[in-house]
């Protein structure tokens, strides 16, 4: 499985885009990937940082690469 590094640096890489962990975790969700629970986590909240529409199909291009889609 890709960590959200790895993922970070293809999309940086390919697209020159700079994407936040948090990012990449809410289009898990939105996709229904398993996430790892948080400490930090304040869940039944809304995402304090959610992933915009525009970022979303980058990051599944990413999940797609890494074969997590």
């Amino acid at each position: 499985m890709a960590t959200y590094k790895q993922i970070q640096e293809y999309i940086k890489t390919k697209h020159q885009v700079t994407i936040k962990t948090c990012w990449i975790a809410h289009a898990k969700e939105q996709l229904g990937l398993p996430i790892k629970a948080s400490q930090r986590s304040s869940e039944g909240k809304p995402r304090v940082y959610p992933c915009p529409e525009d970022k979303l199909p980058l990051i599944k291009e990413a999940f797609e690469y890494f074969h997590l889609l």
